[in-house]
Parts: C-alpha cells; structure tokens; sequence
C-alpha cells in the first residue's frame, strides 16, 4: 500500500486536534501546527489521552495507538508544517483576518495544488477564497465535534472553487469513512444556520424560565431524538464559538439570529463550556452535571433588564411575578458549590 500524502492541521484546539485524531487513523502523516510548540503539544496530549481511552474500551491495540501517535507531529513552524501537503485545514478561531493572514502565509510554502481548506462554522469561503488570490482550491471542510466519531462533513463551494477541488474533497471524505454533503457559500451554511437557531431559542427558554437547562435538553433528546441536547451541545462546542457565529449571522441575517442576552453572560464571565470545566453545566470527569452557579445568573440577568426577556423579537411577554418567585426559589435550592 502506498504511502498516504501528508496533511496539515492549523490550529490544536478542540477541533484542531480532534481532526488531527482523525486523519492520524485513517493513516495521513499529520502535521499539527500552533503559534507556540506548547499548544502543538497540548494537542497531541489531548489525542493521547482520547486513544488511551480507546485502548483501555479495547476498540485499539496498544501497537495501534502508538501508530497513530506516530502520525502526528505537533510543530509551532508554519512553513515546516505545510511543506509537501496536499491537504491544508485551518481550524483557527472564528476571525476572517486571522484566517486570511495564515492561508497568506501558507500558500508561500505549501506546493501550489495544495488543497486549502477551512473549518469555519459560518464565514464566508468566497471571501476568503478571493483574499487570498486563490479561489479556485479554497473551500470549506466544516467536521464536527468530535471529529473521530461525528459522520457528517460539510463540504462548502465559494463563488470561484473549482469542480477538481470540490471532487478531491469528496474523495477525501470518503477516504476519511465520513458522508458529506455538499452546500454552497451562504451564512451559516447548512448545519451551523440550524444548529444555533435550536441553541439560541434554548437559551432564551431558559432565560424565561420556562424550564431548567436539565430540562430543556431532555425535551430535544426524548422528545425529538437529539442524541444530545441544545444546551449541552454549545457546551461542548463552546460558548464563545456559539456566540462568534450568531454575531455573525446576526448581521447577515436579521434579528432571528440575534446572541441571546444570557450567552453574552456567560461568555464574558469565562464560562465557555466543556473547555473551561462550565458552561450550561459544570463538567468534570464523570461528565455534565447542572451548573450551580446558573440559576443565579438568570435571575441576575432579568433583574437588570428589569425582568424583561432578553431581546429577541420574538414576542415574549414581560416576566410576571410567578416566574420571578420560581426563578428564586431555583436559586434558594440551588446551594451547592
């Protein structure tokens, strides 16, 4: 069997390294780039430990782990890390120019066919494509999280990509054992524009105290068959992800889109989720339990606005006295730290 071409990972956070994983299995030599070598690291770390967990379930051979592990090398060199790679994934934070600045960057170094692909939720592949003067092999490759396991891929065509590049997509899909699907550039793609809308009105759900995050969440699980709920889900996505991607769609959108007030709370608060041990809920090594701090914070929340719902255009009535009351008494019994 011949060798598989080397691909290159930019970004060693939770999806960056989660990708990173995944091309390591399927047999890719992996370069997984970060601006600081303790971050590249980090990464590896972290699929490390994921493999381990997998060893122990006995779904790896310990000579299996180490073959994988061996496919990754973490760098902070940019130019070392796309150096002969056909295959070139940025899963950079949500920001254009940083995004624009490192596939700038990349195509000095990377062989001039190499594909050049995004893992952005919601920006524009056109944009980026038409930034950096080489539309024709950038796109998007939106995974989800975690990319080891999630079967769906995103494949997103910019104005000017080119059907060669969107085929080499393809085929990488299905190399990499996902089924993908194909859309075109518009804010918040197919996925992301669903995905939030769901999330947002949760999180507006629980601002209004119509019901507690628990609960919420295991209306869409029981009720619609979700395997995981809304809130649990930006939690593990991140807060401040979440967040990034309705501001932008926001924008390109209308008011449907518009980051719930409670969101905004959190994130400013440092409560992003799975990342950051809180979130919607509190994480620990036995997985989420209900986040004690919470309640406190939707009451705080309401009381600023003077116990109107955060806005959102949806027509919600003002918070009459009865919700106020539960409201406290869920933070009376919610003690626990």
């Amino acid at each position: 069997m011949s060798q598989k071409p080397p691909v290159a990972i930019l970004g060693a956070g939770t999806m960056g390294h989660g990708i990173a994983q995944l091309t390591a299995q399927r047999g890719y030599p992996t370069r997984l780039f970060d601006v600081s070598q303790q971050a590249a690291d980090a990464g590896q770390a972290k699929v490390q430990a994921a493999l381990a967990r997998l060893a122990d379930k006995g779904k790896l051979s310990p000579e299996e782990k180490q073959q994988i592990l061996g496919n990754i090398t973490p760098t902070d060199d940019l130019r070392r890390a796309v150096e002969g790679a056909s295959l070139v994934i940025e899963a950079a934070p949500e920001k254009m120019e940083l995004k624009v600045e490192l596939f700038t960057r990349v195509i000095e170094a990377a062989p001039a066919d190499a594909l050049l692909a995004s893992n952005t939720s919601s920006l524009s592949i056109t944009e980026l494509g038409q930034r950096t003067g080489q539309a024709h092999r950038v796109l998007g490759l939106h995974f989800f999280n975690p990319p080891p396991v999630m079967e769906l891929l995103e494949i997103v065509r910019g104005v000017a990509t080119s059907e060669e590049s969107l085929a080499r997509a393809s085929e990488l899909a299905r190399d990499l054992g996902k089924t993908s699907i194909l859309v075109r550039d518009f804010p918040g793609f197919a996925t992301s524009r669903l995905g939030v809308v769901i999330g947002a009105e949760a999180m507006r759900m629980a601002e209004q105290g119509v019901a507690s995050v628990v609960d919420i969440d295991r209306a869409m699980e029981l009720g619609y068959r979700h395997p995981m709920g809304p809130l649990k889900l930006t939690d593990l996505v991140g807060l401040d992800v979440r967040l990034s991607i309705l501001d932008h769609l926001h924008k390109e959108l209308g008011e449907a889109f518009r980051p719930p007030a409670l969101l905004r709370q959190l994130v400013r608060a440092g409560r992003l989720g799975k990342k950051t041990g809180i979130g919607f809920y509190r994480w620990t090594d036995k997985g989420p339990e209900p986040a004690p701090f919470l309640a406190k914070a939707i009451r705080s929340l309401l009381l600023r606005e003077h116990h109107l719902v955060a806005p959102g255009n949806f027509g919600a009535p003002l918070l009459d006295t009865a919700k106020v009351l539960a409201l406290q008494r869920e933070v009376g019994s919610d003690r626990r730290t």
